[in-house]
């Protein structure tokens, strides 16, 4: 039987486990994967290496069409290249990291990189998992299936200071709650959970427990079409 092509729209706030439940539900399912965070970073990434102001809006629009950013949709070896140069690494640096909201919020690199993510998915022949903060609500609102993961603001600290090994739980919170606030406020496709989208709260749950029950929602998807 020709299994339906299922695109899976996965959403919500860091340290959710949403990278690794996407990759993993991917891999296991034969699906594309598309980390869309990456490509905000990517193109942050772009700008402190060209010496853009960050601070400055408008500085920030008038370039925002200039790299050429590719991303490879392997769930089990993404990759993420600007210009021909593998930005994999770089692009996860606290210098980034501390960047990334403010350039992500401007309206024309979100239309930029709205539209390289629509055209990737759409050419994903047999489905694809996309993960990020706006996923369900704005890029992809035909999305087939839309997910929202949520986890209590210490379980998500407690684990992204687990994967950034010596630092501080408490300051980690900080962190994140703060970028939850300028994600969820900006004008331009705020960090929200679609009206249609289905809510998994990981704060107690395993990794595993969450990627079988995402594997579960994508083939009740399936097998409904």
């Amino acid at each position: 039987m020709e299994r339906a092509t299922v695109i899976v729209a996965i959403d919500g706030p860091s340290g959710t486990g949403k990278s690794s439940t996407s990759k993993a539900v991917a891999a296991q399912l034969g699906l594309s994967y598309l980390d869309t965070g990456a490509q905000y970073r990517a193109i942050t990434w772009w700008m402190v290496n060209n010496s853009i102001d960050i601070e400055d809006p408008s500085a920030i629009a008038a370039v925002a069409g200039k790299p050429d950013i590719v991303s490879g949709t392997d769930p089990s070896g993404p990759t993420i290249t600007v210009d021909g140069t593998d930005v994999a690494g770089p692009i996860r640096t606290q210098e980034v990291t501390s960047k990334v909201s403010a350039v992500s919020a401007v309206p024309e690199v979100r239309a930029r990189i709205t539209e390289l993510q629509r055209s990737i998915a759409s050419g994903a022949g047999n489905g694809i998992v996309v993960e990020g903060r706006d996923i369900g609500t704005t890029v992809l609102p035909d999305a087939d299936l839309k997910i929202f993961l949520t986890a209590s603001p210490e379980a998500r600290a407690a684990r992204r200071s687990g994967e950034l090994k010596g630092t501080d739980v408490h300051a980690t919170r900080e962190a994140l709650l703060k970028r939850d606030a300028a994600d969820s406020s900006r004008k331009t496709s705020p960090l929200a959970k679609a009206d249609d989208a289905v809510e998994v709260d990981t704060s107690h749950l395993t990794l595993q427990q969450v990627i079988e029950c995402v594997v579960t929602l994508v083939e009740e998807k399936r097998a409904g079409k």
